[in-house]
């Protein structure tokens, strides 16, 4: 059944604080006294080695949830591996995607700028790079403690656009994909029809870089037949999970929107992984 919501969060407020703070801050606070492993794990997608992180609490041994987590533009770095250990708590086992190759972190922007372009102007290296992301998630499973009936993926900016086109490519079953401030642009748009999995995509009212997509993107949601939803955070604007981004009114870190974002990325994940 296709479900879809349209929200306007109109009283979420811009604000700027550190990491600790916005974990604190999250629905991941309950997870404070946890100290999740980073532990690094390689995987191929054809002739390129890639190089990321598997993530989990393993204080328990009990199986839980795994997903795929491709990051922004910058890649895997420190910050991402922090946001990583701060999503995963206690609940889930993340798969930290590496989508250069080894070695590839850029420094800066205009690095980063560099990196993504080959994607952007190839959206099938774009879906077989992160598709080798989520078969190295599920060969995690003898290693972690995966539930391995309970899958998705979640992805930030740029990260949110390759999570989308593993959507877009059929592989994903129906336990979800949560995206944030997220690329919309579909590449083609007869991949609708392969879309199989729940999607939760959370966006910034005030994101003027994803607001000329928004129809193109919902034709394509409308034509899936799958199960959608489409929140607009009021306030708030591109990069709003982002804790070390502070351009006003382009690139802004938002503490309000970055918590309720992951409260909604949860209940979506619990109302998905209640459905096997």
């Amino acid at each position: 059944m296709q479900a879809t919501t349209f929200v306007n969060m109109t009283f979420v407020k811009s604000g700027v604080l550190g990491f600790a703070a916005a974990a604190a801050l999250s629905l991941c606070a309950t997870t404070a006294q946890a100290a999740p492993r980073a532990d690094a794990v390689t995987w191929k997608d054809g002739a390129t080695t890639l190089s990321g992180f598997v993530v989990w609490d393993d204080a328990s041994s009990a199986k839980r949830p795994g997903l795929l987590m491709v990051p922004n533009w910058h890649g895997v770095n420190d910050i991402a591996v922090a946001k990583a250990k701060m999503i995963a708590g206690k609940d889930y086992v993340i798969l930290l995607a590496d989508m250069y190759g080894k070695g590839v972190r850029p420094a800066d922007n205009k690095a980063a700028g560099e990196a993504v372009k080959p994607f952007y102007g190839d959206r099938k290296l774009m879906m077989e790079r992160v598709n080798a992301a989520w078969a190295a998630l599920k060969a995690q499973g003898s290693k972690a403690p995966i539930d391995m009936t309970r899958l998705g993926a979640i992805g930030f900016c740029f990260g949110g656009s390759a999570v989308l086109d593993l959507a877009r490519s059929g592989t994903v079953p129906s336990g979800g994909i949560v995206t944030f401030h997220a690329g919309l642009n579909p590449d083609d748009a007869a991949n609708a029809k392969s879309i199989k999995s729940r999607l939760l995509v959370l966006n910034g009212a005030n994101d003027q870089g994803a607001w000329p997509d928004t129809d193109k993107f919902f034709a394509e949601m409308r034509a899936s037949g799958t199960d959608w939803q489409f929140v607009n955070i009021g306030g708030a604007v591109h990069c709003f999970t982002e804790t070390e981004e502070h351009s006003p009114g382009n690139c802004t870190y938002n503490a309000e929107a970055s918590k309720r974002g992951y409260r909604m990325m949860r209940d979506f994940f619990d109302e998905s992984f209640a459905k096997k």
